[in-house]
């Protein structure tokens, strides 16, 4: 019953992305990590691993958007 309404609301935040161009602030927000490397010497950037984590609803509408189109284009050739 829930999934419904989420995918109901899905639905429309594509459907709205989609058709004005425009993409929602939060969707392009990111988490960026600085992991540091043991082996390595601390002033050397390559000392340090980058790790970015990506909106959650961003990564779900990019796939479903992917999804959509893939199908129109296996439709229609």
């Amino acid at each position: 019953m829930v999934i419904l309404i989420i995918v109901e609301n899905l639905a429309e935040i594509t459907s709205y992305c989609f058709a004005s161009g425009i993409i929602l602030k939060s969707l392009k927000k990111f988490i960026t990590v600085v992991l540091y490397k043991e082996e390595k010497k601390l002033l050397f950037l390559g000392s340090y691993r980058l790790i970015t984590f990506k909106n959650m609803l961003a990564k779900v509408l990019k796939k479903y958007i992917a999804n959509i189109i893939f199908k129109a284009v296996k439709e229609y050739k």
